[in-house]
C-alpha cells in the first residue's frame, strides 16, 4: 500500500464506527459521497485489501502491442534510419507504415532497445522573447549554415537560409560552396525576383554584411552587399548574438536534421541536385511548420523600373585615374582610351569599376569609358575569410595534385 491508501485506512475505520460522517470523509479525501459509499462497502467486506488499487500488477491499457514494437525495431535496423529522432521517426512510421502510436511510445521503445539516449537538459541563459513582426516581409532573417549536408557522399557546403520573421516560413534556400559576397548576391537576387523586396534583413556580423575593421581609412563604411541593399531600399539590421536571430538558428537546426535525411533517402550527393530538390522540400516543410501572420497584408515590395539588378548585384569599386589615364584593379593595369581633348579633364578623376559575370566595365560620373588591360602583374596571396578557408584549401589541394600528376 502507498501512503495515500494508508491514510484512507484510518478515515474509513472512523466512518465504520460512525465517529466520522461520510460527507466529512468525502471532503478530507477529495472524493464524492457516492465514491465514499462504494469504497466503504469494499472496506467492510474485504478489510484493508479493499483499499488497494486493482490496477497493481496488471498490464496497462496503453501499452504498445508487440507487433507495433517489431515495426519500430525493423525501421531502426535499416542503416538509412540510424540517426532518426523520435519525432521524425514517428512521422515516417505513421505516414509510410500506418503506425498507430504516440511519439512518447516510439521514444520509450527507442530508449528500451538503445536506439535513443535521453539527454539531460542543460541550464541555459534565459533571453527575453521578441514579438514577431505582424506582416510577412517586414523582417527577413538571413543566415548561412555550414554543415556536412551530404554526409560524406559529396563536398561539404553551406546552405543560405531566408526565414520570414512573421510566419517562420522558409522564403528561399540555396546551397553554395561557402559564405561569400557573390553567392549572397546570387541567392538574394533569386529571392527578390521570387518574393519581392522585404523591408529589412536581420543578419549576423559577418564581413559580407558589414565592415568589421575598426578605423578603416578607405571606402564609405559599407560592404558590397550593404551598398546593393541600400540601392534596393532594404534596411540591414545586425544581430548582437545568435539568440537574437533565434528563429533562423532553430530553422538551421531543423534543416540539418530533416533536410539531411530527406536528401539521404533521395540519394542526393551534389550541390546541383540538392538545389533542384529544395523547392519540393521547402513546400512540404512550410505546409507543416509555417505560421499565419497577424496581419494578412504582405510587406514585400515590387521592383521599380530604375532597379537594374545586373548593375545592383555587381562588385563596384572606386579608383582614381593617373596622369596617364591608367588605373589598377585586381593586379591588372587598365589604360583608358579617349579623345585627346578630354585627357586633361579626366586626370585624377574618380571612376567606378563594375565587375559582373559578363566582365569588367569602367564608368565616370555614370558615363562608360573604354579601357583595355595594359599590363598584368604577378598575383599576390589573396585574403580569405574564415568561412571560405575550407573551400580554398580544397581548391589548393586539388591544384597541387594536378601539378604532381603532370
Amino acid at each position: 500500500m502507498n501512503e495515500k491508501e494508508l491514510d484512507r485506512v484510518e478515515i474509513f475505520r472512523k466512518v465504520l464506527d460512525k465517529s466520522l460522517k461520510q460527507s466529512k470523509a468525502a471532503k478530507l479525501l477529495g472524493l464524492s459521497p457516492r465514491q465514499i459509499i462504494r469504497i466503504k462497502k469494499k472496506f467492510k467486506r474485504d478489510g484493508v485489501k479493499g483499499l488497494v488499487s486493482n490496477k497493481i500488477g496488471k498490464k496497462s491499457n496503453r501499452q504498445l502491442e508487440q507487433s507495433q514494437k517489431f515495426l519500430i525495431l525493423d525501421f531502426f535496423r535499416k542503416e538509412e534510419h540510424r540517426d532518426f529522432g523520435p519525432t521524425l521517426a514517428h512521422e515516417y512510421l505513421a505516414r509510410e507504415y500506418g503506425l498507430k502510436a504516440s511519439i512518447s511510445a516510439v521514444r520509450a521503445t527507442m530508449i528500451q532497445y538503445q536506439f535513443w539516449n535521453p539527454k539531460l537538459k542543460k541550464r541555459v541563459k534565459i533571453y527575453r522573447l521578441r514579438p514577431r513582426k505582424a506582416r510577412s516581409g517586414e523582417l527577413v532573417q538571413v543566415d548561412g549554415s555550414e554543415h556536412d549536408w551530404f554526409e560524406g557522399r559529396g563536398p561539404r557546403c553551406t546552405l543560405l537560409v531566408y526565414i520570414d520573421d512573421a510566419s517562420s516560413e522558409i522564403l528561399h534556400l540555396k546551397f553554395v560552396k561557402s559564405e561569400n559576397t557573390l553567392d549572397y548576391f546570387l541567392a538574394t537576387r533569386e529571392y527578390i525576383e521570387k518574393c519581392g523586396r522585404p523591408e529589412a534583413f536581420y543578419l549576423d556580423k559577418h564581413s559580407v554584411f558589414r565592415v568589421n575593421h575598426v578605423g578603416a581609412l578607405t571606402g564609405d563604411g559599407r560592404t558590397q552587399f550593404g551598398r546593393a541593399m541600400s540601392d534596393l531600399g532594404i534596411k540591414l539590421i545586425s544581430a548582437n548574438s545568435p539568440q537574437a536571430k533565434g528563429r533562423v538558428e532553430r530553422r538551421n537546426r531543423d534543416l540539418q536534421n530533416r533536410l539531411v535525411k530527406a536528401m539521404r533517402l533521395a540519394k542526393i550527393c551534389n550541390i546541383e541536385a540538392a538545389n533542384a530538390f529544395l523547392p519540393q522540400f521547402t513546400y512540404g516543410f512550410n505546409q507543416q511548420f509555417a505560421k499565419i501572420p497577424q496581419d494578412p497584408h504582405n510587406a514585400h515590395r515590387s521592383l521599380l523600373e530604375n532597379h537594374n539588378l545586373n548593375r545592383i548585384f555587381s562588385l563596384q569599386y572606386k579608383r582614381y585615374l593617373s596622369k596617364s589615364l591608367t588605373l589598377q584593379y585586381n593586379n591588372v593595369i587598365y589604360q583608358v582610351m579617349i579623345a585627346e581633348q578630354l585627357e586633361y579633364t579626366l586626370r585624377k578623376a574618380e571612376v567606378t569599376i563594375i565587375e559582373t559575370a559578363e566582365g569588367i566595365s569602367i564608368e565616370c560620373k555614370g558615363k562608360p569609358l573604354q579601357a583595355v588591360p595594359y599590363h598584368k602583374q604577378c598575383a599576390v596571396v589573396p585574403e580569405v575569410s574564415s568561412k571560405e578557408l575550407l573551400d580554398q584549401l580544397v581548391k589548393t589541394k586539388a591544384e597541387h595534385q594536378r601539378e604532381l600528376q603532370n
